[in-house]
């Protein structure tokens, strides 16, 4: 779990990210599951975007991705979800 000020500094850090993933009418699935825990080995945090189409509402789609990934949501603003999963071998963030 992450604390407040371990949130923040996340937060910091993905204000530049683009994001890399974009969850669409069908909503969330294995693979993208599979994917993005994939990307998130690789660079520990990452934004995935909401798309208009996307019939599921926000939050659960946040909480799916989250809890499927086995990663921390760091935020959700707007249609934007930010994750967060310390790498196993590419560990690049030290975390305050």
């Amino acid at each position: 779990m992450l604390t407040g000020k371990q949130k923040r500094f996340l937060r910091s850090k993905a204000h530049h990210l683009t994001p890399i993933f974009q969850v669409g009418k069908g909503g969330v699935n294995d693979n993208m599951i599979k994917q993005i825990s994939e990307a998130l080995e690789v660079r520990e945090l990452m934004k995935i975007s909401i798309l208009q189409n996307c019939e599921e509402d926000k939050d659960v789609v946040a909480r799916q991705l989250a809890d499927g990934s086995d990663s921390e949501l760091v935020q959700l603003i707007g249609k934007t979800v930010v994750l967060y999963k310390e790498s196993q071998e590419n560990k690049q963030i030290e975390l305050p």
